[in-house]
């Protein structure tokens, strides 16, 4: 793992957490066999689709809320399970669910956000594992604009460590493109608090 030195929180980044050779087939499967859905969220008084597909998986009865969306954990698929037992090795922390994103193209994007809520409790410690098309992860101070804004391409096979006061102080984004790009999946474990019991 290297260590990205940014002021007020945490990252490490493994490059090629998964070796080059399986990234084409995990991405594959993934991309065939997920329950992909297109959820819509409230904007200006309209309901509009979120520019990606998604999937949350894990343990039984836990629920994350964001952007007024509710997502309810389906269960998890295998070849997930064994990635999360090897992020969870690295990482050196429990993960009791993921959020994982389809980008299908280059249109296909992330808005600025913070993983910063309830469920996820304090300074929490998020893994993302990216998969397919390389695509640029901008971060940006939410308080200090005079700390630049940070820019990393995500790799296929790369792992990403947030953690510390990230989520307080930074926001982070994956921008939209003209440029032609092919899919990319991005595997987001946490470990969410909020359950059903």
């Amino acid at each position: 793992m290297t260590k990205i030195v940014i002021p007020q929180g945490e990252l490490q980044l493994a490059p090629h957490f998964i070796p080059e050779e399986q990234t084409a087939s995990l991405y594959q499967t993934l991309e065939q066999t997920l329950n992909w859905h297109q959820a819509e969220i409230r904007m200006f008084g309209r309901m509009v689709s979120i520019p990606r597909l998604q999937c949350f998986q894990g343990e039984p009865g836990i629920r994350y809320r964001y952007s007024g969306l509710t997502l309810q954990t389906e269960p998890w698929h295998p070849l997930i399970q064994q990635l999360k037992r090897r992020v969870e090795s690295l990482a050196n922390q429990h993960f009791n669910t993921v959020l994982i994103n389809y980008y299908r193209d280059g249109k296909d994007s992330m808005g600025w956000h913070s993983d910063d809520e309830p469920e996820l409790g304090r300074n929490p410690v998020i893994a993302s594992l990216s998969l397919g098309q390389p695509r640029r992860f901008l971060l940006r101070h939410r308080v200090d604009k005079a700390i630049p804004q940070q820019e990393l391409l995500l790799n296929s096979g790369s792992l990403l460590i947030m953690a510390g006061q990230l989520q307080h102080y930074w926001h982070h984004s994956v921008p939209k493109t003209s440029r032609p790009l092919e899919g990319r999946i991005n595997l987001t474990f946490r470990h969410t608090l909020t359950t059903d019991t």
